[in-house]
């Protein structure tokens, strides 16, 4: 345990020193908040009571049941906004682990740190949760936010209570780890194996696509984001979570590594 958050702490004092990490794990997710507050805001004071929801798919209109058209348009519009929440776990970490071994290599720090005795397992481990810890800090910090000002920009109690449901919290609390999981291991498997932070972050962002898929599958109506949905999703990351964390271990060679980058 002492060798692992020795490595967590040597992480961020490393990482936190670059502005593009600070600039993402800062600004990003209180973008990523007030995008659908103010979305909420400006579409629900445009919409009185009793309007129809003519902007709103009809596949959503019969899943909002007995609600009204304004409640039915408040929950689409800020479901729409779900998987930017869900967006943070992945591209924060990315930013972070894609710079943790390509980015020792120009500060020579990379060499004496694998020439110690710490396991490989212990090593990776920190290098993960040194990421994982500030996206997932900063995505339920937002969260809460995101919580506390609905009622400020007219949010109705159904979409509050939407945003306190299973499907929410399954998404925010199980799916965003998992999801940061896979990112950092699969940013670390891609640090590893280039010499330039740049490209790692840029190829370990192809993680991104299948969740910005689902986001535009979701604008155009052709899926909507709900409780057995989030589970499949849940299930489908523990089996690439295990599969990258077993890929990543076999993958990191100490020796390799060393002896490429000299």
């Amino acid at each position: 345990m002492h060798h692992l958050l020795t490595i967590i702490d040597k992480e961020w004092a490393e990482v936190f020193k670059n502005k593009i990490v600070f600039f993402t794990l800062v600004f990003m997710p209180l973008l990523f908040t007030a995008l659908p507050l103010v979305s909420l805001h400006f579409m629900t004071g445009a919409m009185p009571e009793g309007a129809d929801a003519a902007d709103v798919p009809e596949a959503f209109l019969l899943a909002c049941g007995t609600l009204s058209a304004r409640d039915c348009l408040q929950i689409y519009v800020i479901d729409q906004f779900m998987l930017l929440y869900m967006m943070m776990p992945l591209i924060i970490p990315i930013t972070i682990a894609a710079y943790s071994v390509v980015g020792e290599k120009t500060t020579r720090s990379l060499e004496p740190l694998l020439a110690t005795p710490i396991t490989t397992e212990t090593l990776l481990a920190g290098k993960a949760l040194a990421a994982v810890i500030p996206a997932l800090a900063a995505t339920w910090v937002c969260f809460g936010i995101f919580l506390l000002a609905l009622p400020l920009v007219g949010a109705g109690e159904a979409a509050r209570a939407h945003a306190l449901g299973p499907t929410w919290l399954l998404g925010i609390f199980v799916a965003a780890p998992l999801m940061a999981v896979a990112a950092v291991n699969f940013a670390l498997m891609v640090s590893s194996r280039v010499n330039d932070p740049r490209v790692a972050e840029q190829l370990a962002a192809v993680l991104i696509v299948p969740l910005l898929a689902l986001f535009f599958a979701q604008i155009i109506g052709f899926i909507i984001l709900s409780p057995s949905l989030m589970l499949i999703m849940i299930a489908v990351l523990l089996v690439l979570d295990v599969a990258l964390i077993y890929l990543g271990a076999r993958l990191f060679q100490r020796e390799t590594i060393l002896t490429r980058w000299r």
